[in-house]
């Protein structure tokens, strides 16, 4: 039955060219944004998965900056622990130098007198950011340890990340090096009981240097791993959004032929119409 008032080969041939319209914008929309899944209309669930990694991977570049804070303080009091330990140690020789009868006691005297007020400057300034961990008031508020934010943990999908830290406490050489309080050496007795009290702060100091050190390390491992962990989450976050452009260029082409089909099969249909008038010649 042929009729000039409904025309059902055009209906058929305008909607599988809307169709075709639709998936062509589609595919469009991929190669400009290069995103397979944009919005949360492309696909609610994965979108929604890809923006709660997205929020953890800004938190950790905030725990990354953290951490590179936390590093430098602890590298700057780890560098001024290892200079306290070398001035130890000349003290220690200058005070075995002092062991001697013959030795010249008061110039040895003068140059522990040097180095003590050297171990003090460099306490003071082993500061970074205002925190001090060679000091007994580590960051002028009466506070005894550097606490650095080292990861954000996630237990479950929708759960709430918890966050945690790494404390690295003061060594305290301001009040654990009493320098300043050793004996004077003024004979070879003097100098005996200021080489055992010397010797102490060696210890003390190569135990404190060593403690600052194995920190150090550690906020610098953490900070390399929390690096490469979110270079993961972010290819991660791409094998779940992004487009590939590959097949998205092979999409558009087959898309481009489909439409221009499907605008002469609708031409076709609109001229069926036509052929009716032969009827009545």
């Amino acid at each position: 039955m042929s009729s000039i008032l409904t025309n059902n080969g055009a209906m058929v041939a305008l909607q599988t060219l809307k169709s075709i319209n639709g998936n062509l914008n589609d595919v469009q929309n991929q190669i400009s944004t290069g995103k397979e899944i944009a919005t949360a209309k492309d696909n609610s669930a994965i979108w929604a998965i890809s923006k709660v990694m997205e929020s953890d991977v800004s938190g950790f570049n905030a725990i990354s900056d953290s951490l590179a804070v936390g590093e430098s303080t602890t590298a700057v009091a780890s560098a001024g622990a290892e200079q306290i330990v070398d001035v130890l140690k000349e003290m220690k020789e200058l005070a075995v130098a002092a062991t001697s009868e013959t030795a010249d006691f008061t110039k040895i005297e003068a140059d522990m007198l040097e180095k003590q007020e050297q171990i003090v400057s460099i306490i003071s300034a082993s500061q970074f950011n205002g925190v001090n961990l060679l000091a007994t008031d580590a960051d002028g508020a009466g506070g005894t340890q550097l606490t650095v934010l080292s990861s954000l943990d996630r237990a479950g999908a929708g759960s709430t990340p918890a966050i945690s830290t790494i404390d690295v406490a003061s060594v305290d050489f301001e009040a654990n090096l009493d320098v300043a309080g050793r004996t004077n050496i003024a004979d070879a007795a003097t100098a005996q009981t200021a080489l055992d009290e010397i010797d102490g702060f060696l210890q003390t100091a190569i135990e404190g240097a060593a403690q600052l050190g194995a920190e150090a390390k550690r906020i610098s491992d953490q900070n390399e791993f929390v690096g490469k962990l979110t270079d993961a989450m972010k290819t991660g976050i791409g094998a779940l959004v992004d487009a590939d452009m590959e097949e998205a260029s092979a999409r558009l082409q087959a898309l481009q032929t489909q439409q221009q089909l499907g605008v002469q099969a609708l031409s076709i249909a609109n001229q069926a119409p036509q052929s009716i008038l032969s009827l009545f010649r």
